[in-house]
């Protein structure tokens, strides 16, 4: 079986602090994780000076400054992801960032990164998906907010400025920090599967690991899921986010749920159980003492464990057999016994 690719999503919770990102490559390679990713953009470039706050932004940092404001603190330079990239490789876990803008991703395409990742909120950018599909190289696009025409329109650039579908993965994704359980419709995961025949994965905005761990056992090849040093850390995203043990249950999990669904499919005794056989399976017995000669009657016999004897669903070739020798009360019932 594929191994599930688990992205640690850092994003924006180092609060502008190179020092404090670090901390976050660090507990994200301890996880197990195999990417820890970050998010690059230059603010003037994304945010207009009037662009309102999301509702779970303002609940989480106040209203007291606009949202050009608040992701401006939280911009790090090109040259921060330089460093932090080098940070990554030292803590063997790969490096991955979300480019926001023509120059951001032309910086993360220089730097080398394994693939883009499309967030949800530019699915229907259609500048950014054609500039991002020319680069040629793998690419992860979340739907969160998205219809499936809009997901197949996003496709559609994609595929029609020259990447392969192939190349493709599909993030089911819903955009509210954190997700309602009741909105998450993990089913629509397997929609898109079915819609467009591409790699399938999940991002994940709810509180705890259970989703995500369920997203795995019905097929997601990506999980990613957002994390945090401290949920009370201030900025817009800590309180959505896993803390360090928590991302570490996730990773362990997922890696349980993994080998629990890598079988052939085929239901047969599996090795570790066969010995349990004997213990848990009875076989016939006689109820009490019979002497030799004795034609076996239905009441003469008694179905204990253990399994090691004559099994009880040959119990109706048992009956109207001679014993060839006498036996004694709870005696398991052997076939040269019988004649």
């Amino acid at each position: 079986m594929q191994k599930t690719i688990i992205i640690a999503e850092a994003g924006v919770n180092h609060n502008g602090k190179i020092e404090l990102a670090k901390e976050l490559i660090k507990y994200a390679a301890d996880s197990g994780a195999d990417y820890v990713k970050f998010q690059t953009f230059v603010t003037e470039l994304n945010v207009s000076k009037s662009a309102p706050k999301a509702a779970y932004q303002e609940k989480n940092t106040g209203n007291t400054e606009s949202q050009f404001e608040m992701i401006k603190k939280l911009e790090l330079s090109f040259d921060d992801f330089k460093v932090l990239n080098d940070y990554a490789n030292a803590c063997n876990i790969k490096f991955l960032s979300t480019g926001f803008d023509f120059p951001s991703i032309d910086f993360l395409d220089e730097l080398g990164i394994d693939f883009f990742k499309i967030p949800s909120g530019e699915i229907t950018n259609l500048p950014y998906l054609e500039h991002i599909a020319k680069k040629e190289k793998k690419v992860i696009i979340s739907t969160g907010m998205a219809t499936i025409e809009e997901i197949k329109s996003a496709l559609q650039i994609l595929t029609n400025n020259g990447l392969n579908k192939n190349d493709i993965t599909v993030l089911h994704c819903n955009t509210e920090y954190p997700t309602p359980m009741q909105d998450v419709n993990l089913k629509a995961m397997l929609h898109i599967q079915k819609e467009f025949d591409v790699a399938i994965g999940y991002s994940d905005h709810t509180l705890g690991i259970e989703v995500p761990i369920a997203a795995v056992a019905l097929g997601a090849r990506i999980i990613e899921k957002h994390f945090t040093l401290d949920k009370n850390l201030p900025g817009p995203d800590h309180k959505a986010s896993l803390e360090p043990h928590e991302l570490k249950n996730m990773v362990d999990a997922i890696r349980n749920i993994e080998l629990a669904i890598s079988g052939d499919g085929i239901k047969k005794t599996s090795n570790s159980e066969e010995a349990n056989k004997v213990i848990a399976r009875k076989s016939i017995h006689i109820k009490k003492a019979l002497p030799k000669g004795h034609v076996i009657e239905y009441a003469d016999l008694i179905v204990k464990r253990p399994g090691d004897g004559i099994s009880p669903m040959e119990i109706n070739n048992v009956i109207g057999k001679i014993l060839t020798t006498a036996l004694k009360e709870e005696t398991k019932l052997l076939w040269n016994h019988l004649n």
